[in-house]
């Protein structure tokens, strides 16, 4: 019932956010967010490279995870939020996820293959200039910038790394 609700807030929320989305040269970018999903070792390691890999580009770099029951979150490194902060009535309860949705990012990139419904409410929310994530049909409100024919989460932020370096 939750997700229902919380599915309706995040359509509300396509609807009214009036954020003017357009890319800058990635060169120009400063600030950058991270949006993903907890899943496993392997991927966390991969965003803590391309963190790096940002950060010795310049830019000022923010991630933010949801960590879903029974998963673990390594190291702690990322602020994240839970499915209990999350309101029967689908309001998040969590002051860092709306801080981090209401944050003027250059690009936000989302690094998951499948985006849950937790990590699209923040997306319909944010108030990044360009977002960038995995192509689907059912995504496009969601994104700026997608990318195609990738099967792992290194692929995908490779060609999301990739595809903003060439906007100019």
């Amino acid at each position: 019932m939750k997700l229902n609700f919380l599915k309706l807030r995040t359509k509300n929320q396509l609807r009214k956010n009036k954020t003017q989305r357009s890319s800058i040269p990635f060169k120009k970018a400063e600030r950058i967010g991270l949006l993903f999903t907890i899943e496993d070792r392997n991927k966390h390691d991969h965003i803590k490279q391309f963190i790096h890999k940002l950060e010795q580009e310049g830019k000022k770099v923010q991630a933010f995870a949801f960590l879903p029951p029974k998963k673990e979150n390594y190291e702690f490194l990322f602020d994240f939020f839970t499915p209990q902060e999350v309101s029967f009535c689908g309001s998040i309860k969590s002051d860092h996820a709306l801080r981090f949705a209401d944050t003027a990012f250059d690009y936000l990139f989302c690094l998951d293959k499948n985006p849950n419904d937790y990590i699209c409410y923040l997306l319909a929310r944010s108030k990044a200039r360009c977002r960038a994530g995995i192509y689907s049909e059912q995504l496009q409100p969601y994104f700026e910038l997608m990318v195609n024919g990738v099967k792992s989460t290194s692929a995908l932020i490779e060609h999301i790394h990739q595809y903003t370096q060439k906007l100019k």
